[in-house]
């Protein structure tokens, strides 16, 4: 969007209107300051930055798959969820076609299409950018308009009963957003992301989330985004809550079951955590892409259908591990945690946990159809914390991918007094020393002949039985296993016990099982890699970095961990040895402490190996920073290094919330005097006048759009005693601008405070 000449001079004869209007604070009780700071002008705002999304095949133009998203930034990035947007067997299209509200209460309008920029299938989450016109013509950045967005929370600003909005498209985009108030229910805390990895939310009354909401927003009372619904469809998943038959896409005239069926999914009562999008939306914002050179050389898929095993319950996690196993749990707890073993899993798989108690289904433990977000093969938990449990019977079912996945419920009872019961509690792992010292990182122990395992006992008597059975890979070693008699420890509360297996330890996923008179009572799993360093595995060595001069060009021969004179891509190598294929990594980039950059997968490279590859680029090249590259195992930093791009720090985001003054009010139309919607405000950085303006992105310090009633809120304080440039523009009204807008101490205080109420008035051209 450019300013032509005369736009220009309708700005100057407009200046000292406008230094009028703007020295004029709405000290009226009533009339502005409670307008803004009312909830509809709040989910008017929301509203506006909410986007329907189409999912559709280039052949024929046909509908597979619909969702909400957000709008996340002012130039076009959308924050939605991943099975609805990113091409998959059940959503085979290849083109996104994205439409807006253009005024509050109406169906949204196509007017965009947008491409993936940044997803994660396992956690259901997708960054996309708009790219085109609805017609297809590219979009340059800076000629979008200025689009409506909202603010990710800085932190899960959002508790227990809290009051939250949620907003959406209540169908296939033939009626307008759905906005229910709800509350703040409980956190779902699973393997992928501890104690806030899912919010549970209830709507007032009996009103539902149709699916068609997943991708939407859920926002605190503050307007902020700290939440992702999401409800995945089942494969299976026929049903009319779950697929629906919109139009004729086979082409034979009729709309019947002989189309496409476009997976909707069920009723949402969860979202995913905005914590989780973070990196995401970091990295789609500085054009950031990180893509793995080294070829597997191991294609690590699933063995058979999806599966779990062997539930059981624990009262609390530690470093994704059961403190312990229950029987039964005290009245008055607050902690349950339901741990199994799962098999053939993918990021596509989808499940679900039903909970009941006495009976009665419990939506607050429940969790909906959701994507898969861990392994291929693993140890899971799903539970919360933090919220006193009602006396009864706890049942949890399992379903993957919509069909039972456990021959009988998993139940625990809940009440009654806290037993003084023998228990083991707390494995943990490592090497013992010449005094008796175990060192080592707890669940990451190299290659060498033995392994020793750590725990707590309580109220055991000498002479009670107990069992220690060891397990490599799922397969239980049977020499392994010892049953013996309690011996007393005195005063002691913890004990060891040892694996040593015939040919030593070879890298893979261990596991010890611990039963009191045959009953499970702890367990603790350990990955074994890397070569033995005193007590530590050395298993990732010698990260260096490399750059180079375009996407094409070769890398510079001499590594460095200084490029001051920036760098279009960077290459990171790693040398590793002793990863059974399989194994769980995870590798994670940040810049400035920021994660842009986190994925965990089974490891599919050989077992040892130099110069693992790995390419970080940007399109117009590398902004400054200090890039840090982390490699993990079991959530065990093992190595990191970091270099240093350009002046070794980002630019400062002129969207960053800072002190200063905040700025609010109502643009109306000056003859009706009635609100005007759709209206740009925007201030300009002192750095430049409103004849130097030409809408270049580095120019602009904040902005804000009016609601339909006319009320905006600047989305960044203004410096006290800097002097903006201002520019308020809306289509069928002459602009107004002035330069020189500056506020000071002494002059807010005299005015009412922050935040600056204003009001005013344009003129149609």
């Amino acid at each position: 969007m450019q300013m032509s000449s005369n736009v220009k001079l309708r700005y100057f004869s407009q200046v000292v209107a406008l230094c009028c209007l703007l020295l004029v604070v709405v000290m009226v009780p009533g009339t502005a300051q409670e307008s803004v700071a009312s909830p509809g002008q709040d989910v008017d705002r929301l509203k506006r930055a909410t986007v329907f999304i189409t999912q559709v095949e280039s052949e024929n133009l046909t509908t597979t798959c619909i969702g909400t998203g957000t709008l996340v930034s002012y130039d076009g990035l959308i924050l939605t969820n991943a099975h609805h947007s990113v091409l998959s067997d059940s959503c085979p299209g290849d083109i996104l076609f994205v439409s807006l509200t253009l005024t509050v209460g109406e169906a949204p309008v196509p007017k965009y299409r947008a491409e993936v920029v940044q997803s994660d299938i396992g956690l259901d989450l997708a960054l996309l950018r708009i790219t085109q016109d609805f017609d297809g013509r590219i979009l340059e950045r800076d000629s979008l308009p200025i689009l409506p967005f909202v603010t990710l929370a800085s932190e899960l600003s959002v508790g227990i009963d809290d009051t939250v909005t949620m907003i959406g498209y209540p169908d296939i985009g033939n009626s307008p957003l759905n906005s229910p108030r709800g509350t703040l229910t409980s956190f779902v805390a699973e393997r992928s992301g501890g104690d806030q990895s899912w919010l549970k939310v209830l709507t007032a009354g009996a009103e539902s989330i149709p699916g068609t909401m997943s991708g939407g927003g859920v926002f605190s009372r503050d307007g902020e985004l700290v939440g992702v619904l999401t409800s995945a469809p089942t494969p299976s998943g026929t049903s009319s809550t779950d697929c629906a038959i919109i139009e004729d896409s086979n082409v034979d005239g009729f709309i019947n079951n002989n189309d496409r069926c476009v997976p909707l999914g069920g009723f949402i009562s969860v979202a995913r955590s905005v914590e989780f999008a973070r990196p995401l939306v970091q990295a789609a914002a500085l054009d950031l892409q990180v893509t793995s050179l080294t070829t597997p050389s191991f294609n690590v898929q699933t063995q058979g259908t999806p599966s779990i095993s062997t539930p059981f319950f624990a009262p609390a996690v530690v470093n994704n591990q059961p403190t312990t196993v229950l029987r039964s749990a005290p009245a008055g707890t607050d902690s349950l945690f339901l741990f199994f073993d799962y098999r053939n899993m993918t990021p596509e798989t989808v499940y679900e946990v039903r909970v009941t108690v006495d009976g009665i289904p419990n939506e607050a433990l429940s969790l909906p159809p959701v994507r898969w977000s861990g392994g291929t093969n693993g140890l899971w938990y799903i539970g919360s914390a933090g919220q006193t449990r009602p006396n009864g019977r706890y049942e949890f079912r399992v379903f993957v991918d919509g069909e039972l996945a456990m021959d009988a419920p998993a139940a625990i009872d809940v009440g009654g007094p806290a037993l003084e019961q023998p228990q083991f509690a707390n494995v943990t792992f490592g090497l013992l020393d010449q005094n008796g010292n175990l060192g080592g990182s707890g669940y990451v122990l190299p290659t060498g002949n033995t392994a020793t395992a750590r725990f707590i006992h309580r109220n055991m008597t000498p002479g009670q039985s107990w069992t220690s059975i060891w397990s490599f890979n799922g397969q239980r070693i049977t020499a392994s296993q010892v049953t013996s008699a309690w011996q007393d420890t005195g005063d002691i509360n913890t004990t060891i016990t040892n694996l040593q297996p015939a040919g030593g330890l070879q890298p893979g996923n261990y596991r010890l099982e611990l039963f009191i008179d045959n009953s499970l009572s702890a367990l603790g799993d350990f990955i074994v890699a890397g070569a033995q360093v005193g007590p530590l595995a050395r298993v990732f060595t010698n990260i260096e970095f490399r750059r180079a001069e375009s996407l094409t060009a070769e890398p510079n021969q001499t590594p460095g961990t200084n490029f001051p004179d920036g760098a279009h891509t960077l290459y990171a190598y790693f040398d590793w040895e002793q990863i059974e294929a399989g194994t769980l990594w995870t590798v994670q980039w940040s810049v400035d402490n920021q994660v842009f950059y986190r994925q965990t997968a089974p490891w599919s490279a050989p077992q040892s190996g130099s110069d693992f590859t790995m390419q970080l680029t940007a399109p117009g090249g590398l902004p400054d920073g200090t890039y840090k590259l982390e490699l993990l195992i079991n959530d065990i930093l093992l190595t990191e290094n970091e270099v240093s791009i350009g002046i070794g720090q980002l630019p400062i985001d002129r969207f960053n919330q800072s002190e200063g003054v905040r700025v609010r009010g109502q643009i109306v139309d000056v003859e009706t005097n009635q609100g005007i919607e759709g209206v740009a405000f925007l201030v300009i950085s002192e750095l430049f006048s409103l004849e130097d303006f030409t809408w270049a992105e580095n120019q602009l310090y904040a902005l804000a759009i009016t609601d339909r009633e006319g009320y905006f809120e600047v989305d960044r304080p203004l410096e006290f005693d800097a002097p903006y440039s201002v520019l308020v523009e809306v289509d069928g009204y002459l602009p107004l601008g002035v330069d020189g807008f500056e506020i000071s101490r002494a002059r807010l205080a005299e005015e009412g405070g922050n935040p600056l109420e204003l009001r005013i008035e344009l003129t149609h051209d």
